[in-house]
């Protein structure tokens, strides 16, 4: 795809900072599994939090190519700053931007563009991942409030962020007809940060239970109407596939950078092993899918900045690029031989960060199951 002018500058942009500031802390923080506080706060300083938001939101108005072309250049150094921006960029605020009303945007859009506030997303619970429907969070309204009881897991950016999309049901008898979105904040009475997750990758990102006890979330701040919430979950996870998808594409991008130059370094036998045959088809198996993956993720970021529907196109996106990811990491490692299973290379932390791509925002199978349905209508 040939990139306009500002997409070209955004994309130079980033990979400024991801080579100049993130890849210096990124082997660091992993290890540490801190969350890179400073590094965020020059991506908010440079607009990565507003990147799809309108001007008057104090966004940046840019593209979803622009987007993806962000996503791709951050993760192909550090995943988990991927992470923390497509939970803040493609979940929190897609949500407000398809499903709030004039006065929601105007209250809380300006804070998570400009990055005073970080945004989080709150649908899984520990019984109800693909199976939407068993959520047991509850929202009755009590005058001119909504309480919220149960807790969420998996919560990307929990600790940190300050403004939450939740959903939550309202009728229980009506199964997934029966759910709402809310738009909560950190700081409303009953509203608690759980336990963090010790996970295997994308280390350096904050992954926590969000709990709620009691929680008073303002009548108004109910998005759309009541039964509308896995709707509108279902909306934002379609435009969120997209961000995966870019991370899995920047994860690809790294691993491959990262074999090629080792392949030329590193002597086995008297000569560079990139003279290798087998080396040298590896190595072009890996660029044709992670290229290949780069065109989808890029195609849908066209059909998505034109008004089109990307339900599909977003699930073959994301399935694809994801076990790409996978699948390059994989033989990245396998071409550092028992160096790469070290963590003297950054390999390992690319093959353990593109797990998760396969995963969240919908595993591999239920994408099949999206793209099938999609056929079969």
């Amino acid at each position: 795809m040939i990139l306009n002018e500002e997409q070209q500058l955004i994309k130079d942009m980033a990979h400024r900072l991801a080579e100049g500031e993130i890849r210096p802390i990124a082997a660091e923080i992993d290890k540490s599994h801190q969350f890179p506080m400073g590094t965020v706060k020059r991506m908010a300083e440079l607009g990565l939090f507003g990147l799809t938001v309108p001007e008057k939101y104090e966004g940046s108005g840019g593209d979803y190519v622009s987007y993806a072309l962000v996503m791709e250049e951050l993760s192909r150094v550090s995943a988990a700053h991927g992470a923390i921006l497509a939970a803040h960029n493609s979940l929190c605020e897609g949500t407000l931007l398809h499903a709030a009303t004039e006065w929601q945007k105007n209250k809380y859009l300006p804070d998570l563009a400009s990055g005073r506030k970080l945004g989080g997303f709150c649908l899984t619970e520990a019984g109800a991942g693909s199976d939407a429907a068993a959520q047991t969070v509850e929202a009755v309204l009590k005058g001119d409030k909504y309480i919220l009881n149960g807790s969420k897991v998996f919560i990307t950016n929990g600790e940190y962020a300050e403004t939450f999309i939740v959903i939550a049901m309202t009728d229980k008898s009506k199964g997934l007809k029966g759910t709402a979105a809310f738009i909560v904040e950190k700081s409303f009475p009953g509203f608690q940060v759980g336990q963090s997750e010790d996970k295997m990758g994308i280390c350096a990102s904050s992954t926590t239970e969000i709990i709620f006890k009691d929680c008073e979330v303002p009548a108004k701040n109910l998005l759309g109407k009541e039964g509308e919430g896995f709707k509108i979950a279902m909306i934002t996870l379609d435009t969120g596939r997209i961000g995966v998808a870019a991370q899995a594409v920047g994860i690809a991008q790294g691993a491959l950078d990262a074999a090629v130059e080792y392949a030329k370094e590193r002597k086995q036998f008297g000569k560079p092993i990139s003279a290798n045959q087998g080396i040298q088809w590896m190595l072009a198996d890996m660029a044709v899918r992670t290229e290949a993956a780069r065109a989808l993720t890029l195609q849908v970021c066209a059909y998505k900045q034109a008004g089109k529907r990307i339900n599909k196109e977003s699930a073959m996106a994301k399935l694809y690029a994801s076990e790409a990811a996978m699948w390059v990491s994989t033989k990245a490692v396998q071409i550092h031989g028992g160096i790469g299973y070290t963590r003297s290379y950054p390999v390992e932390r690319f093959m353990r960060d593109a797990k998760i791509t396969e995963i969240y925002e919908g595993t591999s199978e239920v994408q099949r199951m999206i793209i099938a349905a999609s056929l079969l209508s």
